[in-house]
């Protein structure tokens, strides 16, 4: 099984960038896909982005498109979002994940999950 580790939450004002990474280990000889989903208290966990094993396929919720960009390094064993633009609604614990096999939006799709990693946008 793949293990996943985020890190680089914390605070940013409204406009500003931040990079969250995740750090997977375990299986990794077998191709996975990766996604960063968010969650906030009481609504439903939403997809950010996702990843394919080599990079050549990246996919995008409308909220992500043109100001996150989803990227991984297989040889550091790193996912990273890098977010620019940020608003007060991009507030959540943001959420890696994994799976063998393509990229999806679902995330029942997803067995594998992180701990989290928390992101608070003050306006």
């Amino acid at each position: 099984q793949v293990h996943l580790v985020e890190s680089g939450g914390g605070e940013v004002q409204a406009g500003g960038s931040m990079t969250l990474s995740c750090a997977f280990s375990g299986r990794t000889s077998d191709e996975f896909s990766m996604a960063w989903f968010r969650q906030v208290p009481g609504k439903e966990r939403e997809f950010v982005a996702a990843v394919s094993y080599g990079g050549g396929r990246k996919v995008y919720s409308d909220t992500a498109k043109g100001r996150f960009t989803i990227s991984r390094d297989n040889a550091r064993q790193t996912v990273q979002l890098q977010m620019q633009s940020l608003r007060s609604e991009d507030s959540a614990v943001y959420v890696c994940a994994a799976r063998y096999g393509s990229t999806t939006t679902l995330s029942s799709r997803y067995p594998r999950w992180g701990q989290g990693t928390r992101v608070t946008v003050s306006s």
